[in-house]
């Protein structure tokens, strides 16, 4: 379940920014599609991450120091940028589905590097796990 939890903030990832390449080129209708789907690959994502934590608990990194505190800074960014870009996302999608496409944009600025940083990081985690961890 773990892979399938990076999978999905991978897909999450490469959604965010082709959606982000589609808006800078124009393409409104192509941006909304991406979008929807980074939210629906986030969504699920959060529901596999939390049925995996509840059965199966947290997994500690045991591994080399020097790999251990590079692991753990990414992981503490990681957790607090996610707790931030939640309601980031959600506001960000209710101003586009609301037709306030003024807050949207102002938003969005910053809330796509947040939303990318904690989808990527996401994928990191789970390699730092698999490849650095005993």
């Amino acid at each position: 379940m773990a892979a399938l939890n990076a999978s999905l903030n991978g897909l999450s990832a490469f959604a965010i920014l082709l959606g982000w390449l589609a808006i800078r080129a124009g393409q409104r209708e192509r941006h909304r599609k991406l979008m929807l789907s980074a939210f629906c690959f986030s969504s699920l994502f959060l529901v596999s991450y939390i049925i995996y934590h509840s059965l199966h608990g947290d997994t500690r990194f045991v591994g080399d120091p020097a790999i251990r505190r590079v692991y753990l800074t990414i992981l503490f960014s990681h957790i607090g940028l996610s707790v931030i870009a939640l309601p980031m996302v959600l506001s960000t999608f209710f101003f586009a589905l609301t037709g306030k496409f003024s807050s949207h944009r102002k938003l969005a600025r910053f809330t796509f590097p947040i939303w990318l940083y904690v989808s990527v990081t996401g994928v990191l985690v789970f390699f730092f796990l698999r490849l650095f961890s005993h």
